[in-house]
């Protein structure tokens, strides 16, 4: 069965229409005038082996934090989405990543829960997608996505490094922790036999 979704979101502060299929080959279209998420957005699909088609506008008149927040909400509904019953995920988890001085460890827990503890470091915050905006983007996909997420910044100078660092990460353990795992294909990975409830 194929685990994709497609999720259109428009309110007052933004329209947001996104398509993602977790089994995919990393491509992206990514459109929406805030750069820096076109980018973050192109590493999740990258590094994550998902097919991501996403449309993000938003009233950047008062900034990107709108856009940013609300494609986080619909992102994190399409994973929840494409997921399905979670039934023969490996469910858990965790990639280091570097980018130059920049070291970020993330931890995924496609547990049924949303949950999201994200340390991005010490940074100047500045610019149309500075770290605290990613650290609520990841908040408000884990909770929308029923996932646990831990994100900690280990290492790092540049913010542009540190966010990109984090995304590359948060990829690469959602890719793993979404993969079928071949010892326990039909299996629920949980001692309640859910992780929808």
């Amino acid at each position: 069965m194929a685990r994709t979704a497609k999720i259109i979101r428009k309110t007052n502060e933004s329209d947001i229409s996104l398509e993602l299929n977790l089994d995919g080959s990393g491509k992206a279209d990514i459109t929406t005038r805030v750069g820096f998420l076109k980018h973050m957005l192109d590493q999740i699909a990258r590094h994550g082996l998902i097919d991501l088609k996403v449309s993000a506008d938003g009233d950047l008149e008062t900034g990107s934090h709108h856009t940013v927040e609300d494609t986080a909400i619909v992102l994190g509904r399409a994973i929840r989405e494409a997921l399905g019953d979670r039934r023969g995920i490996v469910r858990m988890a965790d990639r280091t990543v570097p980018l130059d001085e920049a070291l970020t460890h993330v931890v995924v827990d496609l547990s049924g829960r949303g949950y999201a503890v994200v340390d991005m470091g010490s940074t100047n915050n500045s610019g149309e997608f500075p770290a605290d905006l990613a650290r609520h983007f990841f908040e408000a996909m884990a909770i929308e996505g029923k996932f646990n997420l831990h994100v900690r910044v280990l290492n790092g100078l540049n913010e542009h490094h540190v966010i990109e660092s984090a995304f590359k990460a948060f990829a690469r353990a959602l890719r793993a922790a979404a993969e079928i795992d071949p010892r326990n294909p039909d299996g629920v990975p949980s001692t309640k036999g859910t992780l929808t409830e």
